[in-house]
C-alpha cells in the first residue's frame, strides 16, 4: 500500500507531467517559425509576468538568507537551462527523438534528490527505476526519428536533462519551505532580467513572424510549460518522497510521443502500445516502492 501522503505527492506529481508532456512537441511546433532563442528566453518572460502578479497579488514575503542562492540555482535549471537547451535542440530533431533523451530525466531527477535531499530509497525502487529508464529509452529509440549518433542537438538535450534535474530536486526541497508556487515564481522573477536582455536580442536578430498556432503552442509553453505545471509538480516533489515522485516522469516520453503523433503528424506505432505498457508498469513499480530503513 501506498501512505495517503505519497500517494497526494504522486497524484500532484501526475498533473504536473500531464501539463509537461505537451512541452516537446509545442516546443517543436513553435520553433518552425520562431527562433529557439526567443521560445527558450520569451517563455520565461511571460510566465516571469504572470510569476510577479501573483506573487504581489498575493503579497508574498521575500524569500530569506540562503533561499536567494538556492532560487538562483532553481532558476539556472528550469528558467535558463532546460528550456533554451531543448529549443536550441527541437530546431533540429523530431520531437520522438528529444523523447530518447529526455527519458533520461526522471533518473536523473532520483538521483539528484537522492544526492541533495538524502532520502534512502530502497534496492526495488533502484532497480524499478533503471528499468523504467531503460523502457523509456528503448521504447522512445524505437520511434521513427529515434535512431541515430549522438550529435550536437543531444548534447543539447543531455544538458537540458541535467539542468532540469537538478532544478527539480532543488525546488522540490525549496518549495517545503516556501510553497510551490511561490517557489516557482520566485524563481522565474529573479531569472526575468537575464531571460529579457535575451529575448530582446532574439527580435533583433530575427522578429518573431510565426502563425497563429505556433503563437498558441508558444503561449502554452509560457504559461503551462513554465508556470502553471510546477504548481502541481513542485507541490507534488514537496510532499515526496522525491526520489518515487521523480519516477511519475517516466510516463512523459509516451504521452509526449502521443501528442507528436495528435499535434505533428509523427508516427505512431505498435511499438508505442507495447512501450507505453512497458514504461507506466515500471513507473507502478517504482512510486510503490518504500523508502529503506
Amino acid at each position: 500500500m501506498i501512505p495517503d501522503r505519497s500517494r497526494n505527492g504522486i497524484l500532484w506529481g501526475l498533473l504536473g507531467v500531464a501539463a509537461f508532456s505537451l512541452t516537446v512537441p509545442l516546443t517543436r511546433l513553435a520553433v518552425g517559425g520562431l527562433s529557439p532563442l526567443f521560445v527558450g528566453s520569451g517563455r520565461a518572460v511571460l510566465a516571469a509576468i504572470l510569476a510577479a502578479l501573483a506573487l504581489t497579488l498575493a503579497r508574498q514575503p521575500l524569500p530569506q538568507g540562503k533561499q536567494w542562492l538556492r532560487l538562483g540555482v532553481i532558476a539556472a535549471g528550469i528558467v535558463f537551462g532546460f528550456p533554451l537547451l531543448s529549443s536550441m535542440a527541437l530546431a533540429s530533431v523530431p520531437a520522438s527523438h528529444a523523447a530518447v533523451v529526455i527519458a533520461l530525466l526522471p533518473a536523473a531527477t532520483a538521483t539528484a534528490a537522492v544526492l541533495r535531499g538524502h532520502e534512502r530509497p530502497s534496492r526495488a525502487f533502484w532497480r524499478a527505476t533503471a528499468a523504467g529508464a531503460v523502457a523509456a529509452v528503448g521504447f522512445a529509440l524505437l520511434q521513427p526519428g529515434g535512431m541515430g549518433s549522438v550529435g550536437g542537438a543531444d548534447l543539447l538535450l543531455f544538458g537540458a536533462v541535467l539542468a532540469g534535474a537538478i532544478g527539480y530536486a532543488e525546488g522540490g526541497l525549496l518549495a517545503r519551505e516556501l510553497g510551490a508556487w511561490q517557489t516557482v515564481s520566485w524563481a522565474l522573477v529573479i531569472a526575468a532580467p537575464l531571460m529579457t536582455v535575451l529575448m530582446l536580442v532574439s527580435v533583433a536578430q530575427a522578429p518573431p513572424s510565426a502563425t497563429a498556432l505556433q503563437w498558441a503552442s508558444f503561449a502554452y509553453l509560457g504559461v503551462v510549460s513554465m508556470f502553471l505545471g510546477f504548481f502541481a509538480w513542485y507541490r507534488g516533489l514537496a510532499i515526496g518522497p522525491m526520489a518515487q515522485v521523480s519516477q511519475i516522469q517516466l510516463v512523459q516520453p509516451v504521452l509526449s510521443i502521443i501528442a507528436a503523433w495528435l499535434i505533428l503528424g509523427e508516427a505512431l506505432t505498435l511499438n508505442t502500445t507495447l512501450g507505453a505498457v512497458a514504461v507506466i508498469l515500471c513507473a507502478t513499480l517504482a512510486v510503490r516502492t518504500r523508502e529503506s530503513s
